[in-house]
């Protein structure tokens, strides 16, 4: 099974191939520039594997939540090869990418998602797949469950904002802010959707967007303690 796999849906810019149980992976810190290197990046992979595109049984992609222009170049991408190539799509929940990249058996994944909110979900392993304890979502901070029993580690960027409040509202010490999305990640879950049956059509396969808008409203703004 050859599986390529693509996350841009933080600052970070990543791909991956899924060839027989093991993942080879280039990334970079891309800002802005998803669109000027990724075709790039999926070229130099393949070449580096020896692996041409006919040879690929499916592509995976980071579907989000994150970045809506991030996620939307991934989906773009992937839903271009796999129509041309006629292969199947596997999109993956960045958040759960985060928790297959973790180590960890009991994972709190956070994203900034501005305006002081976060993509947010908690995955317990189970196996080789991952139970949703808390299922994606956006939420202020505050309006955030309390996570069952003990043992979990928080990962992503939401643990980086606002003086770290998340990991004080969930009572978190092991904490890892700096971890991200990765192109491996996706790539192995992707290899487990396919497998298991549950790939789609390109255009069938959509990004998990969970924010409809960018800004607060007046009464959102004042309800925040915002003047």
């Amino acid at each position: 099974m050859r599986i390529l796999a693509i996350e841009t849906s933080t600052e970070h810019c990543s791909v991956a191939l899924y060839r027989a149980g093991e993942v080879l992976s280039h990334g970079e810190l891309a800002g802005q520039r998803h669109s000027e290197i990724l075709l790039g990046m999926i070229e130099r992979l393949l070449a580096e594997a020896g692996c041409d595109t006919s040879q690929l049984d499916g592509i995976a992609f980071g579907a989000g939540p994150g970045s809506f222009t991030g996620v939307r170049i991934a989906a773009s991408v992937a839903q271009g090869m796999a129509l041309g190539l006629d292969v199947p799509v596997m999109p993956v929940c960045t958040l759960e990418a985060l928790a297959q990249a973790s180590g960890r058996d009991r994972v709190a994944c956070a994203l900034d998602a501005r305006l002081d909110e976060v993509y947010f979900a908690a995955y317990e392993r189970k196996g080789d797949s991952w139970l949703a304890v808390i299922e994606p979502c956006l939420s202020a901070i505050g309006e955030l469950p309390m996570l069952p029993g003990v043992g979990w580690a928080g990962v992503g960027s939401g643990f980086a904002i606002l003086e770290n409040e998340l990991a004080h509202h969930l009572q978190l010490v092991d904490t890892r802010p700096e971890q991200f999305p990765e192109a491996g990640a996706v790539a192995v879950l992707g290899a487990r959707v396919l497998a298991g049956g549950g790939a789609v059509d390109a255009a069938s396969a959509q990004p998990l967007y969970l924010r409809d808008k960018v800004a607060m409203t007046t009464v959102e703004r004042q309800a925040r303690g915002y003047k």
